[in-house]
């Protein structure tokens, strides 16, 4: 059985994407920083191994893939997103949200990259957002970090074209989260708007009028694990936002 290593795996996009490997016959790692939320996780999903990992720091993602051991298939969720005009975007929030998103996902990617290249085969999935493929006002180092995340695996992909491994990025509009949960908080706080209002806020983006599922985001990725054809592509899951 394949072995597949989900981060950020505590709660959405995550979970949904480990469920939905697990049906499909995956052996199953989840990775995260708090080891309470994996265990949830590992209690609504059953069979699944957890791996607490801080995906920012070199050692962490070092000796929790060293425990893991062969990975088949990678997916860098793990992410943080905070809002702030960009003259009020202080150098620690700059840094935080780089080294998450974008750091992250090049730790995780070059700790499996030898295993995979020596196999000859493997899939690295790699999270962005409709932030990597445009602009949204008061997120610029999050729309920053995630543009490098889609320049990293267009690079990857090039990389390992010929080695049978692929390299690609899921781009999800506002996916119903903790984080678009977050940003309702925020809009509410700032403009006096009902939780309803903001949500539908948000959902205006979508042409299909809805916040994108994490279960729609976990099906592209399954998609991708059983799609050797396909390498080097940005697959937004947007409803047709980004068109």
């Amino acid at each position: 059985m394949k072995q597949a290593v989900v981060t950020g795996g505590g709660s959405g996009i995550g979970a949904a994407v480990a469920k939905r490997l697990l049906a499909d016959g995956w052996r199953v790692t989840l990775m995260g920083r708090s080891l309470e939320r994996l265990q949830a996780q590992q209690a609504a999903l059953g069979d699944v191994a957890l791996q607490v990992c801080d995906v920012s720091d070199e050692a962490s993602v070092a000796a929790a893939f060293a425990a893991v051991g062969d990975v088949d298939l990678l997916v860098n969720n793990a992410g943080q997103v905070e809002t702030a005009p960009l003259h009020k975007t202080s150098l620690q929030l700059w840094q935080r949200l780089l080294n998450v998103n974008l750091t992250g996902t090049f730790l995780c990617s070059r700790a499996v990259l030898p295993g995979m290249l020596a196999r000859k085969d493997g899939r690295i999935v790699n999270v962005a957002s409709t932030a990597a493929l445009k602009g949204y006002a008061y997120v610029a180092a999050y729309c920053a970090a995630k543009h490098g995340v889609l320049g990293l695996t267009r690079a990857m992909a090039l990389e390992v074209a010929t080695k049978g491994v692929t390299v690609n990025a899921v781009c999800p509009g506002y996916t119903e989260t903790d984080i678009v949960a977050n940003a309702v908080d925020t809009i509410v706080a700032k403009t006096g708007r009902t939780p309803e209002q903001a949500k539908a806020e948000l959902a205006k983006a979508n042409p299909q009028g809805r916040l994108i599922q994490p279960e729609d985001v976990a099906d592209t990725v399954a998609w991708l694990a059983a799609s050797p054809g396909v390498n080097g592509q940005a697959i937004a899951v947007c409803g047709g936002e980004t068109m």
